[in-house]
């Protein structure tokens, strides 16, 4: 495409949007082409409709010109979710599509635009006594709605009822043609947006689809009574089997909304992003979170003297937060989830973790670097527990394989471990390489962050060893029957399902993308050879 074609294209999109609504310097269309992970090619333009009549006329115009356009929520993903791969690409921020549209306490719903954040509707559902079932990722403070839901995503409430997506109701979603489409209820002429299951689930086909298959404008929540009894607990294990057969175990039995787990590397950089003022400084939101202040105020007392002593010699540790509606149903839970814990061999410790967490749900998103500024790296692989500890194991055995690699370059590797509602158990290996940062953790980062942190130069090497690592390590999920939520442009997902589903998958790709213009290379679907 030429200098002159690419100009003129930028303007047609001007006159659509406002020009202070499209964003075609240098700076942008490198820093919103790349996300925590992936930088590639830049975008050709960054467009921010204002709703979904503009954003629909913008596809048709992206269209006109052949331009692959891009849905991007709050970029905070890692898997080139949104990492354009074919130039002059157009990127959709959804960040000025970002309002609450109906808060329907009688008949149970929630409906917002896309690029509303988790965060903010956490804020605006204080004043009910109402949540959704699922109610954000812990980067909720950028994640966006319609992100989330293009990659799914898990954190609160996913322990106890599921990942982000098994909380929607349904969607509103633009096709490649422009055309507007509603699922669930909200299909039928005369329905509101009240019920999924209304004929075939179309709804469950636009999520998970990593913004291949349409862009999603808005969309209804399910609403829940609030649970506003808490109890938690925190306990130790000396190994990973005692540790999975706890967390299996409380997952089953559907005990708690939050269910996350560290290996010994994992808590140990926890411990250096945080310090004990930071701790204390959270002290507050323990207090105003919890609905017994007596107790909130115990708490903070015993984290406060604790500190964090709590925390020397633990090899694993499980950090539990569960919610009830009434203090004697929280008790009872919180019994047996200490029961089960003991039972596999674990020991008690102080739950400030926990505490910390729920009383902070979404905080700056400092984490998406090491704590020396190290280059963050995590993937994961969801399996059914029964194939959790062999699938460890297998995980450590190509790890070591490469241990002197690992260790000449500095490179650290740690494991997050979580469960999805009953039935999916999730592990995280987290890299931490010293490597140079991209414009992306510069801009995200808080500066005072980034003013004490080492600034690492390019290192090829330790880079191209984590590179490695990570795609050997997609080979061994996809062998073990591992599944993956923010599939992107990276995990095995075409490679490893069986033709007749992939079939489907295409077919469906055609009907509602036809030039193949949405997201190219989403789900491995569609590049095309002639765009270059």
């Amino acid at each position: 495409m030429t200098e002159e074609k690419s100009n003129n294209i930028v303007e047609k999109f001007e006159c659509l949007h406002g020009k202070e609504y499209v964003l075609s310097d240098e700076e942008s269309c490198i820093l919103y082409a790349q996300d925590i992970y992936s930088k590639t090619i830049p975008a050709l333009a960054i467009i921010r409709p204002k709703n979904k009549e503009e954003l629909s006329e913008a596809i048709k115009l992206a269209t006109k010109y052949d331009c692959p356009i891009i849905p991007r929520g709050g970029g905070m993903s890692y898997s080139q979710g949104y990492v354009p791969l074919i130039k002059n690409s157009i990127i959709v921020d959804f960040c000025r599509m970002n309002e609450i549209l109906e808060i329907n306490e009688e008949d149970m719903f929630v409906t917002v635009e896309s690029g509303c954040t988790w965060q903010k509707l956490y804020e605006a559902l204080k004043t009910t006594n109402l949540r959704t079932p699922f109610w954000g990722t812990l980067s909720g403070i950028s994640a966006t709605i319609g992100g989330t839901l293009s990659q799914n995503g898990i954190f609160w409430g996913s322990t106890k009822f599921g990942s982000a997506v098994d909380s929607v109701i349904g969607l509103e979603v633009i096709l490649g043609d422009g055309n507007i489409v509603s699922t669930g209820s909200n299909a039928q002429r005369n329905a509101m947006p009240f019920f999924r299951h209304y004929g075939p689930d179309l709804t469950g086909l636009f999520t998970c689809d990593n913004g291949a298959l349409g862009f999603k404008t808005s969309a209804t929540l399910k609403l829940i009574p609030k649970r506003e009894y808490r109890e938690y607990a925190s306990f130790k294990f000396n190994d990973f089997d005692s540790l999975f057969n706890a967390m299996s175990k409380i997952s089953k039995n559907e005990l708690v909304d939050v269910c996350v787990g560290f290996d010994p590397y994992l808590q140990n950089i926890r411990m250096q992003r945080e310090s004990l003022s930071s701790d204390l400084k959270n002290l507050a939101g323990v207090i105003k979170g919890n609905k017994n202040r007596v107790i909130a105020m115990k708490d903070t007392v015993k984290i406060a003297l604790s500190g964090r002593r709590y925390m020397d010699n633990v090899e694993y540790s499980v950090h539990l937060i569960l919610e009830e509606k009434t203090q004697e149903s929280a008790t009872t839970s919180i019994v047996e989830v200490k029961r089960i814990c003991n039972h596999a061999g674990g020991s008690e410790i102080e739950s400030s973790i926990p505490k910390i967490l729920r009383a902070n749900p979404f905080t700056p998103l400092n984490n998406i670097i090491g704590p020396r500024g190290e280059r963050w790296m995590p993937i994961h692989v969801i399996i059914p527990h029964s194939k959790a500890n062999q699938a460890m194991r297998e995980i450590q055995q190509l790890l070591a394989k490469h241990q002197d690699k690992l260790d000449k370059n500095k490179i650290g590797v740690g494991f997050l471990y979580t469960v999805i509602s009953n039935n999916g158990f999730v592990i995280e290996p987290v890299f931490f390489t010293p490597d140079s940062i991209d414009e992306i953790h510069k801009e995200v980062v808080e500066d005072g962050i980034l003013k004490n942190i080492e600034c690492f130069e390019d290192n090829p090497v330790a880079r191209g060893l984590t590179n490695t690592l990570r795609y050997e390590l997609f080979d061994l999920f996809e062998d073990i029957g591992g599944v993956h939520m923010q599939i992107g442009k990276s995990y095995n997902f075409r490679k490893g399902l069986n033709i007749e589903s992939w079939n489907v998958i295409e077919n469906i790709k055609h009907i509602v993308d036809p030039n193949g213009l949405i997201n190219p290379g989403s789900l491995g679907l569609n590049l095309g050879d002639d765009h270059n």
